[in-house]
């Protein structure tokens, strides 16, 4: 009995020990198989989550290739997949040669998918997928063959387990080719053959990573299907303006021909009239022992005959004619050794401002603005707004002389726009023909043309007869001012002011230093003085310096009208 007792305490106490055991071990053992389940999970996600942070695989990917008679390649795809939704990144487009890209042309896709650009998505988490669609351009006419060659499976966002293509045509198979891997692979697929008939191909590939293709090549004889690559030009500068017989004869043409047109448009309307010969010559400007110019022009009158604008030198020299003809008088002011020069500029309450020219006027006016004297230091303000006006008077004023048919600086602004149109029309035209087709070069014809005009057009104010005529008449005149001996048959009271009479129209012919020096050398009576009746100088000041003095004056007065804003860009 007592026996019995313990034995059963025995087996109760190993009974206590074996469970204890196996309570113990349950939770390693259960541990132990969730990490294998843990890393077979993790590894599956790693193989699967690929771009766009999917995680899935395919399964198997079955495609069915038909080559219509037409060219257009029929597919037939059955997807299989697990683990999330994945999509597919077609191949649509490839480089065909240097200067064209080849296009593949999906359309009418059919089945549980959306096609969006180049990317087919499927619907759904898992489970099988039946798509159709076409495909244009996969068909390349070779010499005695045909080639058919599709990026048949692959781009996939997520692994592919299992891939296989068949296909078949119009026409018995002369070749059959596959490569698996990256785009440009040149590795074969795990396996390829040909059914015994010759007409069916197949195809098959053991795994594919995400992004990689399955290609297949098949080819064809010729004329099995019609159809052929579809062809994009690829824009690059090395085609878009490429030189060849057409481009370059082309452009040469249109360039004769456009040039040859702004040629004949300035032989036509923008050449000065011609005068005869006998109006040509040195030409005195000394009547009765009086000054007396050719034609009556005046210094500014001149400049913008000569050159066809009103520019800096034309009020200069107009501010020196009104003093030596006593309308202002010029004071230079005393300075220090280091001292700027300055002048002031006297208006005198006798002369007669009736005979003064429109444009003559306008200056007067501006220099004063009701104020007897000014410094030049100090011609800012209403000054340098009335240039304007000053500047539109003297246009007007060659106009008005019968020396222009219109105003030179209109016409200059109106060939010199048309010009910057032509060349803005060529810079259009030269993109778009260097971006859709290799003649870009012929749209530089039109730059150049355009900027030859604008150019030109600079020189396109044309004189009338009568302009071509005082023109030649002031010609002389510069001429004889260029002579050695002027006025030594004027009375010496006569001398000074015929000298001083000389001196604008020497700032007109850039001659300033000489007849300073001339004029400076002269008075009425043959006596050295120390002032002219028109220019006077600080005390301890005489004629001698007056050169110099005449130099500076002239630089800085138009120093000072080249910083007003009417005048700055002459």
């Amino acid at each position: 009995m007592a026996a019995s007792s313990l034995q059963r305490a025995v087996a109760s106490l190993a009974a206590t020990a074996t469970l204890a055991l196996v309570l113990g071990a349950s939770p390693a053992l259960a541990s132990g198989r969730t990490g294998i389940a843990s890393t077979a999970s993790t590894g599956a996600a790693q193989t699967g989550e690929q771009a766009g942070g999917q995680v899935g695989k395919v399964t198997s990917d079955t495609v069915q290739l038909q080559l219509r008679p037409d060219g257009v390649l029929h597919v037939k795809e059955e997807i299989v997949f697990e683990g999330g939704t994945p999509s597919r990144t077609l191949v649509d487009r490839t480089r065909y040669d240097d200067g064209n890209d080849r296009l593949y042309q999906v359309s009418n896709l059919k089945g549980e998918a959306t096609l969006t650009g180049d990317t087919i998505t499927l619907k759904g988490t898992s489970g099988t997928v039946t798509l159709e669609y076409d495909v244009k351009g996969a068909v390349t006419p070779l010499a005695d063959a045909q080639e058919l060659r599709w990026y048949a499976v692959g781009g996939w966002s997520v692994p592919v387990e299992q891939a296989r293509v068949t296909v078949s045509g119009p026409a018995q198979l002369q070749s059959i080719s596959c490569f698996a891997g990256p785009l440009t692979s040149a590795i074969s697929c795990t396996e390829a053959s040909m059914d015994h008939t010759g007409v069916v191909a197949d195809f098959g590939q053991q795994g594919l990573d995400p992004g990689e293709v399955l290609t297949v090549v098949a080819g064809y004889p010729a004329g099995a299907a019609q159809g052929g690559p579809v062809l994009e030009r690829r824009f690059e500068l090395s085609n878009a303006f490429m030189l060849n017989a057409f481009t370059g004869g082309a452009l040469a043409g249109l360039l004769v021909l456009m040039l040859g047109g702004v040629g004949l448009l300035y032989w036509t309307r923008g050449r000065d009239a011609r005068v005869v010969g006998s109006e040509s010559g040195s030409l005195a400007a000394v009547r009765n022992g009086h000054f007396a110019p050719p034609d009556g022009v005046r210094p500014g009158q001149i400049g913008t005959l000569m050159d066809e604008q009103a520019d800096v030198i034309d009020v200069t020299a107009t501010i020196v004619d009104l003093a030596v003809r006593s309308y202002i008088r010029i004071d230079e002011q005393p300075r220090q050794t280091y001292e700027t020069p300055d002048w002031q500029l006297v208006r005198l309450p006798s002369a007669p401002l009736s005979s003064l020219m429109p444009y003559e006027r306008e200056l007067y006016d501006a220099i004063f603005d009701g104020r007897d004297a000014v410094l030049l230091s100090q011609l800012k303000g209403s000054f340098a707004a009335n240039l304007g006006k000053v500047r539109d008077a003297l246009y007007r004023d060659v106009v008005t002389q019968g020396w222009f048919a219109r105003r030179p600086d209109t016409v200059r602004t109106r060939w010199t726009t048309a010009g910057m149109v032509l060349t803005a029309a060529g810079v259009l035209a030269t993109v778009a023909l260097a971006w859709f087709t290799t003649y870009g070069l012929i749209g530089l014809a039109l730059i150049i043309a355009g900027a030859a005009l604008a150019v030109g057009g600079q020189y396109m104010p044309a004189k009338t007869v009568k302009g071509s005529t005082a023109l030649a008449h002031t010609l002389g005149f510069r001429e004889y001012l260029a002579q050695g001996d002027i006025g030594t048959d004027v009375p010496a009271a006569q001398r000074v002011e015929l000298f001083s009479r000389y001196l604008p129209y020497a700032v007109i012919f850039d001659s300033v230093d000489r007849w300073a020096r001339v004029v400076s050398s002269v008075t009425g009576d043959g006596q050295q003085a120390d002032n002219l009746y028109w220019y006077h100088g600080p005390a301890e000041w005489d004629l001698s310096r007056f050169a110099d003095s005449m130099r500076t004056f002239t630089m800085t007065t138009s120093g000072a009208i080249s910083a007003t804003r009417q005048f700055r860009s002459l």
